[in-house]
């Protein structure tokens, strides 16, 4: 009995456990083919949509997103001299003045360019707004594209509407506001050599108003600067008291009073002594904190510093003509009256003055203060006595 029952249970083993295994056995090969199945179909499917769009829309439109993560690589292989020689494009940089100055401040070790480089003037207008004198410069440049630049530093919110045609159009930096005798004024300066700086090809650079007017045509102008062996920036030693009188001792060590100097703000001056005014930290912050009203930084920060640092550049004159006959604080103002035939032949008569050591009558090549009112008699009178 016993026997049987062992048997029993013997025989009962396989038909438990047999049958579940090939259950399995059996469905997992299906599971696979199915899979299997639906991958191919997947596949194929793709394959037929890709060669339609392939056929129909063109290769590039199926992968556009490859090319935009090469592009830097590929710029920046390309990239050849003229990358480096060209001026910028826009000149509305987001660089900050500490980045714009640091790099204005570099310069190339190899003096001999390895390119054809046209030395050009960089004309840098230093105005609250409009230029309401832009048609006489716009005559005076006409023709000479490739012989000057043009920059405007204006209030931050005045909005420039030169056409498209105009020499002006887009040539306004980045600007900030300034006060007339402060450290703001010089700020704005120096950004404008610095904007400048920018474009290797500028060698000098010339700062007026939105009330200067050119005294000669432009080939006069460019042969009298670009021939010149001075800068022209006045920087004259007075020992009154709006001279060594402005003095603070608090500017020793780096300046004393046998160096302080005075001059016009407005000033013609070389590559070289425009790169000493951006990379200046030196003299920058004894002017910034000891010089104020009543000491005008504008009128001491440049002459001072460049007679310490390169005197012997200097014409010490300005090229900027301007009437103080009247008195005051601020040099006389013209308008539609005041131009006359007489007027202009008295302006460019001029004392005498030297140039390259030798005597001349040839002192001055801009003129200011003249207001909106005056452009219609100087505009029908520029040609006979200016020249354009």
């Amino acid at each position: 009995m016993q026997s049987r029952v062992v048997q029993m249970v013997e025989e009962n083993k396989d038909p438990l456990v047999v049958p579940r295994t090939n259950g399995i056995t059996r469905a997992l090969p299906q599971r696979l083919l199915h899979l299997l199945m639906l991958f191919l179909f997947l596949c194929f499917t793709f394959s037929v949509a890709s060669i339609y769009m392939i056929k129909y829309f063109g290769f590039h439109s199926i992968v556009p997103t490859i090319k935009p993560s090469l592009l830097p690589c590929i710029e920046e292989e390309s990239k050849n001299l003229e990358s480096w020689i060209n001026p910028p494009s826009n000149l509305l940089h987001t660089m900050s003045d500490k980045e714009l100055l640091w790099r204005a401040s570099m310069v190339p070790r190899v003096k001999k360019y390895p390119f054809k480089r046209v030395p050009k003037i960089a004309f840098m207008f230093l105005t609250k707004g409009p230029l309401p004198l832009a048609p006489i410069w716009e005559r005076f440049f006409k023709g000479h594209q490739g012989f000057y630049s043009l920059y405007i530093h204006s209030l931050p919110s005045f909005e420039a509407d030169f056409p498209a045609s105009s020499v002006f159009y887009k040539r306004q930096i980045p600007s900030q506001v300034t006060e007339w005798g402060k450290m703001s004024m010089c700020d704005a300066e120096r950004r404008l050599l610095a904007n400048a700086l920018l474009d290797i090809s500028n060698e000098w650079f010339v700062l007026l108003s939105e009330s200067c007017i050119p005294l000669y045509n432009f080939n006069v102008i460019y042969k009298y600067i670009s021939q010149s062996k001075h800068s022209f920036v006045g920087a004259f030693d007075d020992p009154g008291p709006y001279g060594r009188g402005r003095y603070d001792e608090n500017m020793l060590p780096e300046v004393n009073i046998s160096q302080w100097r005075k001059g016009s703000q407005w000033f013609e001056m070389s590559r070289k002594l425009a790169l000493f005014i951006v990379e200046d930290t030196k003299f920058y912050p004894k002017f910034a904190e000891f010089c104020r009203p009543a000491c005008y930084v504008d009128e001491h920060y440049f002459p001072t510093m460049l007679t310490i640092q390169a005197s012997n550049l200097l014409a010490n004159r300005s090229i900027t003509w301007v009437d103080w006959s009247r008195g005051g604080a601020h040099p006389a103002t013209f308008g539609k009256s005041d131009i006359t035939e007489e007027f202009m032949k008295r302006m460019l008569a001029g004392p005498n003055c030297t140039y390259n050591d030798r005597n001349t009558s040839m002192c001055y090549l801009f003129a200011r203060k003249f207001s909106p009112s005056a452009l219609e008699p100087l505009f029908l009178l520029a040609p006979k006595y200016l020249g354009f």
